[in-house]
């Protein structure tokens, strides 16, 4: 199907999209293609190999615990916080797993073949898996590959998916690829880049789903923030990375103590989101429960400035429920269609283009339902979302010890911040700008391509290699 505003804000856990979500996803596929051919109850035997960045920070990223539960037949959008801790203590406990939910194998973590120096032709985070049965015969095997924001694709079939994907686009209403071919339906249409993928989500649902969908997705970013408040302590992992949200957040309420506890006082803006984005970051390193956005890494930066939208935004402080229901609906919408262009033109994948692919694209994305939500033009919201990519340019991914911590969560704030100057920037403009957004994605895109391994989510340079972890 076309990559729609619910492939890109999907519900899941922590740490990472592409190194947790995507393995426990494609190894729940797996899990139940075993069960519908009938082979299960023969399965003696099971082997999963890891290759590349899956194999280089899995350990850091919850990779092998997330395909645990995954072969078990857990989905990343199904599963509980509660349901991860049971399970998983219960494997380690026992030693075994219950393959789709069933069969019983002695099987771990540690079980699991590491080949980080193995790249597989299509992607760098790949991963096999195979059963056999007692007479050692292969009875099921597949390649996954985890491509970004928790999508999968299995070897052999990307020309079809690619297909698949070229033909449902026909069917969509008003399809664009480039931000030109966008900007060219608005003009056509005389329509908004938030209301051109409304259009669009209408072709596969309702207008009430779609709404329905949004507010709900934004009903999981916020109990996020409230979880994640309530924790103290150290992160897991070994770092010894102290939570700073809950701290933050005391001090910002004694700061307005005695006011209304919904006011927000506008010069404290930048705390309240660089709160929010550390609060969500916090949780997803944590394992929480998360909305992908369009990647777990980058996960605080869209909640962050739609908080700003609705707390900070001008007339947002007389705004009714209704008001802010449709902010949060315009904004998803736009960033939305703003994702749809890297995930077409590039990649959002940590491991294939640098955090500019994660940590870049979301704020540009941010950028861009932030300058729509308060009256931009499409030209306008179109320089926003260019303005935010031009400054994440080159953007490494050079996790400490793998972790999704440092410098993770720490940059989901400072790329908060630059979407809402972007947008700013953009609105003090008429639209006009010499550098297009389209251009900006083919630059991100190469220069993902040039950039060392070491810097795309290997944890082998950078600040992973220059920090002593302990």
């Amino acid at each position: 199907m076309a990559v729609g505003v619910f492939d890109l804000f999907s519900i899941g856990i922590g740490p990472s999209s592409s190194h947790t979500v995507g393995p426990m996803r494609a190894a729940a596929v797996f899990a139940e293609e075993l069960k519908a051919s009938g082979d299960l109850e023969k399965v003696a035997s099971l082997r999963v190999d890891l290759y590349g960045s899956l194999a280089a920070t899995g350990h850091g990223h919850g990779t092998m615990t997330a395909i645990l539960l995954g072969l078990e037949g857990f989905h990343p959008e199904l599963i509980l916080p509660e349901e991860v801790e049971e399970r998983l203590a219960a494997i380690a406990e026992t030693g075994k797993l219950q393959l789709a939910g069933s069969v019983q194998l002695p099987y771990g973590v540690k079980d699991m073949i590491l080949r980080p120096l193995t790249i597989l032709p299509r992607h760098t985070n790949g991963m096999t898996f195979t059963v056999s049965g007692a007479d050692g015969e292969v009875l099921h095997t597949a390649t996954f590959f985890s491509v970004g924001g928790g999508f999968i694709v299995r070897e052999g079939e990307e020309d079809a998916a690619l297909k698949e994907l070229d033909e449902s686009k026909k069917e969509l209403p008003l399809p664009f690829r480039t931000a030109a071919e966008l900007l060219g339906r608005c003009q056509s249409k005389g329509l908004s880049i938030g209301e051109i993928m409304f259009v669009n989500e209408r072709a596969s649902r309702t207008e009430e789903e779609i709404r329905d969908g949004l507010l709900h997705i934004y009903s999981v970013m916020e109990g996020c923030v409230e979880v994640s408040l309530k924790r103290e302590g150290l992160l897991p992992g070994g770092l010894k990375v102290r939570r700073r949200a809950p701290d933050w957040h005391k001090r910002l309420m004694k700061e307005t103590l005695g006011q209304d506890p919904d006011f927000r006082d506008p010069k404290y803006w930048q705390e309240w989101v660089n709160l929010i984005a550390l609060a969500v970051n916090e949780e997803n390193a944590s394992g929480g429960r998360v909305v992908t956005a369009p990647t777990n890494g980058a996960a605080g930066i869209i909640p962050a400035v739609l908080y700003y939208a609705l707390h900070f935004a001008p007339g947002m402080d007389k705004a009714t429920q209704a008001d802010r229901d449709e902010t949060i609906v315009k904004f998803l919408l736009t960033a939305g269609a703003i994702g749809v262009l890297y995930k077409e033109q590039a990649s959002i994948s940590g491991a294939e283009v640098g955090c500019q692919g994660e940590v870049g694209s979301a704020s540009s994305m941010a950028a861009a339902g932030l300058a729509e939500v308060m009256g931009g033009t499409p030209q306008q919201v179109e320089n926003a979302a260019e303005i935010a990519m031009e400054h994440n340019l080159g953007l490494t991914c050079d996790p400490i010890g793998g972790l999704v911590q440092v410098p993770c969560i720490e940059r989901n704030a400072i790329a908060a911040a630059k979407a809402i100057n972007a947008a700013k920037m953009a609105l003090w403009g008429d639209g006009t700008h010499r550098v297009s957004l389209d251009e900006v994605i083919v630059t991100m895109r190469e220069t993902g391509k040039d950039m060392s391994s070491k810097y795309k989510e290997t944890a082998m340079g950078g600040l992973a290699v220059n920090v002593v972890e302990c």
